[in-house]
């Protein structure tokens, strides 16, 4: 669990519920069943007419995501660096078709975006192919998960106005109640008030925090997947492992940049082969017929 955003709700709604027991004896008063219903049942109708049925029900589950720990730590991404760096070492010794055990072991908790990435380069497919082609598949990923956090902003604008539907069914009621006894009236309009409350918070401290929370996520997975396709381009041309790092680097912030030198001790094949690389002439690369690779389950 996230422990910023479970502490940080909790304060929230902490402070929410402090300030009305600090204000008043009669707690009851902010406790309307019919409100929360109408304000509850009409954010989602609202929503389910607008948007498909399944969209609306990973918008409503990605708000529990939200106090999951994120992956994309910063540690991770300078991890990540290292893990093309080492697999430039390797092409280096034993050639692109080395990469082909590597596809086995990459992680799957990023929708098989790696894994798809190195199977583009084992395909055989050239720097700036593999570039266009995961790039695709960056923005594809990116604009379909956002979809949740679009939902929610809209549930967060429609909740206020669903509370104040609330306040105006409240105030039509107590004002139809005004020939009686006028003492009633202050009641029937706290009652009719809470409707709003209701709204604004589920708005301010749910909808409109959890939109944002998955904007900023994937924004950042985003960016990881940039960074990682840079090395993978370069890998696919057989770049030297140390002009990976630094085009890797520069996505970076330089407390977190990777270093080869005092990151990488064991390194397959290590400077004899950046050296022999150096020192070979040009020559054609013979490359594998391409295949056509899984699709990234992104």
């Amino acid at each position: 669990m996230s422990f910023n955003t479970f502490v940080a709700a909790l304060v929230g709604f902490g402070l929410f519920f402090a300030a009305i027991a600090l204000s008043t004896d009669n707690f009851m008063v902010f406790v309307s069943g019919a409100g929360f219903i109408l304000v509850v049942g009409g954010t989602l109708a609202a929503t389910f007419i607008s948007y498909e049925f399944r969209y609306v029900i990973k918008a409503l589950s990605a708000i529990a995501s939200t106090f999951a720990i994120d992956r994309m730590g910063r540690t991770r991404l300078n991890a990540e660096v290292g893990r093309v760096i080492r697999w430039a070492y390797l092409v280096q010794s034993e050639g692109i078709v080395s990469l082909d055990a590597e596809v086995k072991k990459t992680p799957g908790w990023d929708g098989g975006f790696l894994r798809f990435g190195v199977e583009l380069i084992t395909t055989g497919y050239s720097g700036e192919e593999v570039k266009t082609i995961l790039a695709n598949v960056i923005e594809s990923t990116f604009d379909r998960n956002m979809v949740s956090a679009s939902i929610l902003r809209n549930m967060a604008l429609a909740a206020p106005a669903f509370g104040m539907v609330g306040t105006l069914i409240g105030l039509i009621i107590m004002l139809d109640k005004m020939g009686g006894d006028p003492g009633a009236l202050g009641v029937g309009l706290a009652v009719a008030l809470v409707t709003t409350l209701y709204g604004i918070m589920l708005a301010r401290l749910v909808f409109a925090p959890a939109a944002s929370k998955i904007q900023q996520r994937e924004e950042i997975f985003r960016f990881r997947n940039y960074m990682i396709v840079e090395g993978l381009a370069m890998l696919a041309d057989e770049a030297s492992p140390r002009k990976i790092q630094d085009h890797m680097n520069s996505y970076l912030d330089p407390t977190i940049r990777y270093d080869i030198d005092r990151q990488l001790k064991n390194k397959p094949g290590g400077d004899k082969a950046e050296a022999k690389q150096a020192a070979a002439k040009p020559k054609a690369k013979a490359k594998p017929a391409k295949r056509k690779p899984a699709p990234a389950n992104a």
